[in-house]
């Protein structure tokens, strides 16, 4: 088959290669384009999948991204549901598991991440699910039916999503995760204590400090054992227990590696016609002062967008502080900035544990900001955060 050349290859058909797509044209009308994805759906919104689907507030076919239209208006060439294998960096060519070859002048990794697998007996059950995909949503959602008991592992984002997913549609719900309590690493300990409260009001069952052990199948179901020995029968596994970045194919070409991509201000790799943006690129944040690599929604599609901008010659610095969310049954929070428990807070509340601002703090000043049942305000809190504002002028700075 005779090689095809195109401007520019996107390799990843998530949210980030299609912003990268709008990015391109805003800059380039003309040069032709190839978004390339494993999954054979065209881009869609991952957050629906834990989120707006299962409370009925979004249909499926809302979840897309864009319309087939967009691709065929834009002159862009997709090729889903096919896995790039390699890249050559030096003859500028990508690879497909299909074995067909097709050349471009700039290339962009928006490959993004990859579940962590348990190394642990039964991990890869048929049946139990790593919760990343639309094809898992839909796998998960036609088992989801109303009486039946699912475990859900991992106390995270993810973790804690889904289980609040389930429980609202009326499933037995027991989580299971290593940690104290829910989202630990993000929330301050009270808060997070005073989540796990609530979850378990809403009748779900949290097994905390506990680690899987094993899973195996039982009488048409799942029984999972803990480390210390307690069993768990379900109807459901699902894991939600983090992601790796994919970098596979950027090591395989030459390309630096690490805790991701690393990348310059320009969303660059160590080549100069390969581009990284999303989940797996390590970047320079100005804002923060440090480089950071983000697993969120609003990154990939501003860093998408971005590159494609500048691989069309733009050359602009990215200089966005992305922010993200979540709702966890009544409790919903926007958040910006360095939020890691492990830092300083201070909270300034309306209605404790519910309604105001947690403020991260290094040396005394904001470093990250979590707006939690408040909405609209993180436009200001990127504003104190990149100010550098000092605790003692933080109460009433954004409620």
């Amino acid at each position: 088959m005779e090689e095809r050349k195109f401007t520019y290859i996107i390799v990843g058909g998530g949210l980030a290669g299609a912003s990268a797509v709008s990015g391109i044209r805003e800059v380039d009308p003309k040069g032709s384009i190839l978004l390339n994805g494993g999954e054979k759906h065209l881009p869609y919104d991952r957050p629906p999948l834990s989120k707006k689907l299962w409370f009925g507030k979004k249909k499926l076919g809302e979840i897309f991204i864009h319309p087939q239209d967009f691709y065929d208006e834009n002159g862009v060439a997709l090729e889903l549901g096919t896995a790039v294998t390699a890249i050559d960096a030096n003859l500028k060519k990508i690879v497909t598991e299909k074995g067909w070859s097709m050349g471009y002048d700039k290339l962009l990794l928006a490959t993004g991440s990859r579940p962590k697998i348990l190394g642990i007996s039964g991990a890869s059950l048929e049946g139990t699910c790593y919760f990343r995909t639309l094809d898992d949503y839909l796998k998960i959602k036609g088992h989801a039916a109303e009486g039946k008991t699912a475990l859900v592992i991992g106390g995270g984002f993810i973790g804690s999503e889904l289980a609040a997913a389930l429980a609202i549609n009326k499933l037995d719900v027991t989580m299971l995760f290593p940690g104290p309590d829910l989202c630990h690493r993000i929330f301050p300990d009270y808060l997070a204590r005073a989540l796990s409260r609530k979850y378990e009001g809403k009748g779900v069952r949290i097994l905390s400090r506990e680690k899987p052990a094993a899973i195996a199948r039982r009488d048409g179901g799942f029984l999972t054992i803990t480390d210390s020995g307690k069993r768990i029968e379900s109807s459901i596994v699902v894991m939600g227990i983090g992601v790796s970045p994919e970098v596979k194919l950027a090591r395989s070409a030459g390309i630096e590696t690490g805790n991701g991509i690393p990348v310059n201000e320009f969303l660059r790799t160590s080549h100069p016609d390969i581009y990284a943006a999303g989940d797996n690129a390590l970047f320079p944040c100005a804002a923060l002062g440090q480089t950071i690599r983000l697993e969120h929604w609003d990154n990939a599609l501003n860093q998408g967008k971005w590159a494609g901008r500048n691989m069309a010659g733009a050359n602009e610095p990215y200089s966005y502080l992305p922010y993200f969310f979540s709702d966890l049954f009544e409790f919903g929070y926007e958040a910006v900035g360095e939020v890691d428990s492990s830092l300083e807070t201070f909270a300034d509340w309306q209605k404790e544990n519910d309604t105001g601002v947690v403020y991260y703090l290094r040396a005394g000043k904001v470093r990250g900001a979590m707006m939690c049942n408040v909405w609209n305000q993180v436009a200001l809190a990127r504003k104190l955060i990149q100010k550098g504002e000092e605790q003692a002028n933080l109460r009433g700075a954004i409620i």
